[in-house]
């Protein structure tokens, strides 16, 4: 398993995370909207193919961390809509990713048990440029980190601090078009 995320199709990015399971709690982790919202964005998600997605981004509840300025326009959170396209409790969910931009991409979950714990592998899809590519791997590496943090009882890391590192690594590691 890498440790980074990689470009696996020239629009597609992968990240592999080893989780605590069961698998069960990491699922109620990517479907229930509480615990969505520790790690990710609350917001409602129909259980079934065809189901309404809302992801409702409030990065200030994730890390006490100052708001970096460039993100000063998500101070108030913001909103992603999309509609389920795979949903196979507790081991696979997909939906499309930002409806509402006219360029929706799809995130898909696909989780297998390994002993006590998951492997949670994410692959983001329709990705049209480089810096979406880096933008959406730092994003999610980080996000998948403070998933970690709450599945082992640890106190979350730092969102933005966090998020800055992996976007500059990133920058360096994906391919140029």
């Amino acid at each position: 398993m890498a440790e980074y995320g990689i470009v696996t199709e020239p629009q597609t990015v992968r990240i592999e995370r080893v989780l605590p399971g069961p698998i069960e709690r990491v699922w109620a982790f990517l479907t229930d909207s509480e615990k969505r919202g520790k790690w990710l964005a609350a917001g409602e998600l129909e259980p079934r193919v065809g189901g309404r997605v809302e992801l409702r981004f409030l990065h200030s509840t994730l890390s006490h961390e100052p708001l970096p300025k460039r993100y000063e326009v998500m101070r108030d959170g913001h909103r992603h809509l999309g509609h389920v396209t795979r949903y196979e409790p507790p081991h696979a969910l997909s939906y499309t990713w930002a409806e509402q931009t006219g360029a929706p991409s799809e995130v898909s979950f696909e989780l297998s048990e390994r002993g006590t714990e998951v492997l949670l592998v994410l692959t983001h899809r329709q990705l049209t440029t480089r810096a979406d590519r880096v933008s959406v791997a730092s994003g999610w590496d980080t996000h998948l980190g403070i998933l970690d943090d709450h599945l082992s009882g640890r106190a979350p890391r730092g969102f933005w601090s966090t998020h800055a590192r992996l976007e500059a690594e990133y920058e360096q590691r994906l391919p140029r078009d």
